[in-house]
Formats: structure tokens, sequence, C-alpha cells
């Protein structure tokens, strides 16, 4: 079974009127002229399964799904994929994040296109075992996950029928008790998938596909925003990143499908939308990951009006550069990208690219940052690291950067969990002294990359840490 064309958005009409937000948009920015390449792209890969549903584990490995419950792992180290337990509900449509703990909690599933599981349950990457939660309220196909600054986890939207009834009410896990609590205050219909990003202030921000943004207040029963207008249309299999502090990329998606991009800052009270250059070329059904250096890469997609047009299929990466706003082009890669593709970074600093329709394989991505002499960093901590507090590691270079990463849970166009900090440090001898986040609202507890990059921007193979 596969998706249909009216899961883009089919509650998009039940949202409120448009509140008063700050634009500065104007024209859209000019289309990059990116001409020379950068980076290589190995040849393709072969794997027993379409990688609908993909993650990085906190032991730095991949677990993928597809069209059901057909768990598998891939271990870079060894170029293998092995089959893993299964669930034993279909996990195809689902939302998915990383918890403080390192395990891996899913929410809905697929009965048929539209018609969402209620079902809720934990992978745990270190035993290697699922576990099954109580239902959640209505089933939900295509609902959209956040692990909460206290370690919580939200789960809303996703329909529960075949016609593509949306479930208004969104409900929290709670990790301490094991239950869910219901925002009864926060009722609304949303699109499907909508990107959705824990503020500064705590609470949630969706900044697409719809162009009413918002926030959810996710304390005692719950409570939305007036919507925000964004302008810059509507973003269907777009993508958005938050790159910095308050700030999020959003780029793509629409149909036909859009170049433009965007920036939120979401630092104050309302957020404050500006654009951002666009991309060379107009892509939807994109995957846009966070680099190693805090760059951004965009694969995949369709420049063809549609809704997963392969005759517009796009070849080629874009990186964008938050410090220049400028775009930098890769070499072409060999499969077609689209719709139920899914990309990732690894601890390496490479990034994977996986999946699409008919596509059971994947091939990977090495930025030119890696052509340089890599760092060795060793002495990571193994335990938690608490919020603000210091910790050291040893480098074998001078280190010019620290880059703390959020493991990655992506699907159809949208990376629940990834987010970048930029940790104050400083260095006497070999040993790099760190200063963790200190705010959770900032740094969600969990499992980051730890990135430490030398005056020449090699990173070294990043530790994964629990932060929190």
């Amino acid at each position: 079974m596969r998706g249909t064309t009216r899961a883009h958005g089919v509650a998009a009409a039940m949202l409120l009127a448009a509140g008063a937000a700050v634009l500065t948009l104007g024209a859209p920015g000019k289309p990059a002229q990116a001409q020379a390449t950068e980076g290589s792209w190995s040849g393709v890969t072969a794997w027993p399964i379409v990688a609908v549903h993909a993650h990085l584990t906190p032991q730095g490995k991949v677990v993928f799904w597809p069209y059901d419950d057909n768990f598998q792992q891939w271990d870079p180290a060894t170029n293998s994929v092995t089959a893993r337990p299964r669930v034993g509900y279909n996990t195809f449509c689902t939302g998915h994040s990383w918890m403080a703990d390192g395990r891996l909690f899913v929410t809905g599933g697929h009965r048929r296109n539209g018609f969402g599981l209620p079902e809720a349950s934990i992978y745990n990457p270190v035993t290697d075992t699922w576990q099954r939660l109580a239902d959640m309220n209505n089933g939900r196909w295509y609902p959209t996950q956040a692990t909460l600054p206290n370690g919580d986890i939200l789960t809303f939207t996703g329909s529960y029928n075949t016609r593509y009834a949306n479930n208004t009410l969104p409900q929290v896990w709670q990790t301490a008790s094991s239950t869910w609590r219901n925002l009864t205050g926060a009722q609304l219909g949303n699109d499907l998938y909508p990107a959705a990003n824990v503020a500064p202030d705590g609470r949630v921000f969706m900044s697409i596909p719809s162009e009413n943004t918002r926030f959810l207040n996710t304390s005692g029963t719950g409570s939305w925003s007036q919507a925000y207008f964004r302008g810059g249309g509507y973003r269907g299999y777009g993508s958005a990143v938050p790159y910095d502090t308050g700030k999020i990329f959003i780029v793509g998606g629409g149909d036909p499908p859009l170049s433009t991009a965007q920036i939120a800052d979401i630092n104050g009270a309302a957020p404050v939308f500006t654009n951002a250059t666009s991309m060379s070329i107009a892509r939807r059904q994109i995957n846009a990951t966070l680099m190693a250096d805090g760059r951004i890469l965009v694969t995949g997609g369709s420049s063809a009006p549609g809704f997963n047009e392969p005759t517009g299929a796009v070849l080629y990466g874009e990186i964008w550069d938050s410090t220049t706003g400028t775009w930098t082009r890769t070499p072409s890669y060999q499969r077609y990208r689209g719709y139920h593709s899914t990309a990732l970074l690894l601890p390496d600093g490479r990034i994977i690219s996986m999946g699409g329709d008919n596509e059971p394989n994947m091939e990977i991505y090495t930025p030119a940052y890696l052509g340089g002499t890599r760092p060795v960093v060793t002495g990571a901590p193994t335990g938690t690291v608490a919020y603000g507090a210091q910790f050291s590691v040893q480098s074998d270079q001078t280190i010019s950067k620290v880059h703390l990463i959020r493991i990655g849970s992506v699907t159809h166009a949208t990376n629940m969990d990834q987010r970048i900090l930029r940790p104050s440090f400083s260095q006497v001898g070999s040993t790099v002294t760190i200063t963790a986040p200190s705010n959770a609202n900032l740094c969600p507890p969990g499992h980051y990359l730890l990135f430490l990059i030398n005056s020449g921007g090699t990173p070294a193979v990043a530790p994964i840490i629990r932060v929190g």
C-alpha cells in the first residue's frame, strides 16, 4: 500500500484565520547559481527493503522499515543489513522520535490509506526489543512527534479513517508515569506530518506545510496560539530544519514545487519570517539534513508538478550555508529519491540517502570537509552529561568548532528530531573542555553527535553522548 495525494493536507481548511506575524518576505531570493560542485557520491548499494522510516541509533547504526513492520538494521562498520524483531502491527506512516534514554518512541500506523492505528510502542536498541504501550485516544496516520524539554513525548495530528478525518486531540506520553495526558484545550485539525520543533520558550512551533503557523503550549490541558501567517506558499513535502538557536530553515515543497526558502525566527513571542536565497531548482519530496559543519544538505525531490513525478527527478544535492546565505551544488547521484525517501547524518560526517518508492537501496554522500586529516578524539563521557556541566575530551589536533547534533528520526520529508547546538569550549594542550547546553528548551534531553572540528573544517568521527 502507498500513501495518496490526499495525504498532503486534507485538514488544512480546518485551521483558523491567520493572525498577525512579523513578515519581511518581500521578493523571493534569487536562485543560486550553483555550477561548481562539492563532495562525492558513492555507488548504489542494494538493500532488502525501501527505507521509508529511518533512524540513527545511539549506538551509531541505522534502523529502518518500509511499508510494514519489516524492521531492519544497517551497520556502517560492516555495510551489512540484518533483520530485527518486528513489533507485530503495521508501522508504516507512523510518527517517531528518540526518547531521553535512547529508546525510539513510535506512534500510529497503517490500516489503509488515511486509516491510522491507535497503537504506540517503544523500541530499545540495546536489548533489541519492542514494548507495546497503552493505545492512544484514536488512530493516527501521518502523525508528528516532538521530544519535550522534560523528556515527555508529544504526538499530534494524523488521520483515523479512509476519509482522512483528522485526530484533533494532541497527546503527551508522560515518561515518569507511563500514561497519556490529553491536551483537551488544544484540539485543532492540522495538516498531516507537519514540521514541529521545540522553541526557546518551551512551546512547540509548527512551521510547515501550512502558511498558518502556530505555537502549541503543552502544559496542563494545552493551548494553541493564534495563527501567524508565514507566506511563501503551501509547502507540502518540503522540509524545516532548526539550524541555530530559535531559527528554522524552511525549504522546497508545494505543488507545483517551490525553489524558494525561508527562515523562521522563533526567539520571540511571535515568529519573524524572512526570505533566504532560493535553490537552483524547485523540488518537493525532499530531505534536508544537517551536516557536521552546520550546513544543510538538500537531496532528492521532483521539480515537476504533481504529487511524486519521476519525470522531474532532481539528481543532485544542494548545500545551504547559513553564514553566507549561499548554495553549493553536489555532484549527481544515481537514483530518484522522491516520495518515501529518507536521509540521515552519520557519526563519521557522511550523509546516507535512502529509499523512495521502488528504490530498495542507498547512496552515501561524502562532503568535501572530509578531505583533510581528521582529528582523533577520545575520552567522550559514557554517562549522562548534566545541563550546564563541563566535560573534557582529548584531541590530537587544535579544535576550532564544537557542534552537538541530535540523532535523526526521519520520514516523509520530516526529521522529527534533528537540531544543532554550538556549545562553548576551551582547549589546553590536548584537553578540550566543553560546557553542555544549560537550557532543555534548546537541547531536549537525549543523544547527540559530538563533532569536534579542526581549523581546516574537518570533523572527527563523532562520539554519541547523552545530554540532560
